[in-house]
């Protein structure tokens, strides 16, 4: 073994240890930033390895930061405190309604923005909700949780919902469009299932019946803070409600319009900057409010993670790495496609929960496109290391970005999520999913598609 090589493999075991103890609570992106610079200083990854870097993950890192944008301005509308009661509200006092309303809101939140942008949103929905109901910390976990799990794995039916599915996307040649006729239906039908076994495994640990809720929150925060709407409150729960709604339609025809982009083989970032920036006119209009706070509440550390990341993999891959698991998993592939789904999908996943997903989707992508695979067989395999990566991840708190921000919003907040509650749940709930999808998602190829 050589220094470099030395070096390099180093650095990636030291940046994925940081991560997942992220000592102090250091942000992400600052240990795989320092371990890209010394990567880049050792020669592991060239110049021109760089501008291709940036090729493959500019267009998916825009797409999502707009898309997180356009998550950070509904907290400015209220919509926090809106979506807290109505979940309140439409349980009805059943604390079972309200895990299923809560596994909508987790879903839709994905679809519509991005499962980072999940997170940010639905984590502090669930939280004053939670609190507001003054639920006990053991009644509260379940419901966090299983949001957290669904919220992050509903990135899986449409590729725009997770920035390392976006550069995968890049690499492998597929376009969006292509992506969603293969992947949703299967995907999302095998995200039913996840809620309906993880509510089977919560179930005794959820209360039958909610308490009364200690203060109205929507109406205490519309009273409280502001929206004089060019002159008017919104006084009434009516004209907030159709206030969020039109949000709502706003967002949803954006994300309607990255799919027809991708189809017209326009740059989805493209729609995605111009809709974030509407939809922040749209606040300055009736608020008022400086545009440039949005600067501020931007993760802009999620571009520096996705870059850093990819470089770190990219010097792996120059290394050898791609090569060698060509070398042990071409045979594999070649003994058809349903072993081969399996076979990729359960690697993903085990190397997601090890090293995080960004890295191993990235080097199951990067080995796939080295197969010289019929293109039919390279996007069904492609869309198995996709489960693996979105939904086989969670079966560790660190296997995801999305999954490590929940952590931190929680340690926030004060709420302890010991690794005993987490495994409960994940240990039988995501293998099992996982599997499913992952026969879902080859019968329907065949159907479909053959």
């Amino acid at each position: 073994m050589t220094l470099q090589t030395g070096i390099t493999i180093f650095v990636f075991l030291a940046t994925m240890v940081t991560i997942f103890w992220r000592p102090k609570g250091i942000n992400e992106a600052y240990p795989a930033a320092i371990g890209a610079v010394i990567i880049f200083l050792t020669g592991t990854v060239s110049h021109a390895d760089v501008a291709d870097i940036i090729d493959k993950i500019g267009g998916a890192s825009i797409t999502i930061i707009a898309t997180i944008v356009m998550a950070v301005i509904l907290e400015s509308f209220g919509f926090f405190h809106w979506a807290a009661a109505k979940l309140t509200s439409l349980a009805k006092g059943s604390g079972y309604h309200l895990y299923w309303y809560i596994q909508l809101l987790c879903f839709l939140m994905t679809l519509l923005f991005n499962n980072d942008g999940s997170i940010l949103i639905t984590t502090p929905i669930l939280i004053l909700l939670l609190k507001n109901l003054r639920l006990k910390p053991h009644h509260q976990i379940p419901y966090l949780l299983s949001g957290a799990l669904i919220a992050t794995a509903s990135s899986a039916p449409i590729g725009v919902s997770n920035i390392v599915n976006l550069i995968a996307l890049k690499i492998i040649h597929m376009s969006l469009y292509m992506h969603t006729a293969m992947m949703f239906v299967p995907a999302t039908i095998g995200l039913l299932f996840m809620s309906a076994l993880m509510f089977m495994v919560v179930k005794r640990k959820l209360p039958k019946k909610l308490p009364d809720s200690s203060c109205d929150i929507e109406e205490l925060f519309f009273t409280k803070n502001f929206h004089p709407l060019k002159g008017k409150t919104l006084e009434t729960r009516k004209k907030r409600t159709q206030f969020m709604i039109k949000i709502l339609l706003f967002v949803f025809s954006i994300r309607c319009l990255l799919f027809v982009a991708s189809y017209l083989s326009i740059p989805i970032a493209y729609v995605a900057v111009f809709g974030s920036f509407c939809l922040l006119m749209w606040r300055w209009y009736h608020l008022r409010t400086n545009p440039v706070d949005i600067l501020k509440k931007t993760p802009w550390h999620i571009l520096v993670f996705a870059f850093s990341m990819y470089v770190i993999i990219y010097s792996l891959h120059n290394l050898g790495l791609t090569e060698l698991l060509v070398k042990y998993t071409e045979p594999i592939v070649s003994q058809g496609l349903l072993y081969a789904s399996f076979i990729m999908g359960g690697l993903v996943m085990v190397l997601s929960n090890i090293f995080n997903n960004h890295p191993a989707l990235m080097i199951g992508t990067i080995t796939l496109t080295n197969m010289g695979l019929d293109p039919i067989t390279l996007k069904t395999i492609y869309l198995a290391n996709i489960i693996g990566s979105d939904m086989g991840s969670l079966l560790l708190p660190i296997g995801t970005l999305a999954s490590l921000i929940w952590m931190y919003i929680l340690k926030q907040h004060k709420i302890k999520v010991k690794w005993k509650d987490y495994l409960s749940v994940s240990l039988i709930v995501i293998p099992i999913s996982t599997i499913f999808t992952l026969f879902l998602l080859f019968y329907w190829v065949q159907m479909v598609f053959n």
